[in-house]
């Protein structure tokens, strides 16, 4: 499960903010515990709550004495607002300075753009 180059408390973290972005998980609604994780996906229950205590820190997750941890209220929408700042930053930004690099209007980016979305909207309604 865990398998990827990462630390494994930060591809648990991955994990969950995947999980709350999809909706998978919403907000208020409880996560497995630390040992829960530990026993399920056979990791030590330390790094679990390495991954939960950065989700705690990041305003992800949120604890509430003697019960667990829950996802934060307005986690979702704040994971949305990060992925899209990264995404212009990331991606978006990087594409239109090779257009620009290239010589290509902004205009024409924008009317491709579309045209694929377009292309892509109506092969999904047949």
């Amino acid at each position: 499960m865990f398998d990827g180059p990462e630390p494994i408390y930060v591809q648990i973290a991955q994990m969950i903010r995947a999980q709350v972005l999809a909706g998978e998980l919403a907000e208020e609604e409880q996560v497995m515990s630390t040992t829960q994780f530990a026993t399920t996906f056979r990791i030590n229950p330390a790094t679990a709550a390495k991954a939960f205590a950065g989700l705690v820190d990041e305003g992800v997750l949120h604890k509430r004495r003697g019960l667990g941890m829950f996802v934060s209220p307005g986690a979702r929408e704040r994971l949305l607002a990060e992925h899209r700042r990264r995404y212009f930053d990331e991606v978006l930004g990087p594409a239109l300075a090779q257009a620009d690099l290239l010589g290509i209007p902004t205009g024409d980016v924008v009317a491709y753009m579309l045209g694929t979305r377009r292309s892509t909207d109506t092969k999904e309604r047949s």
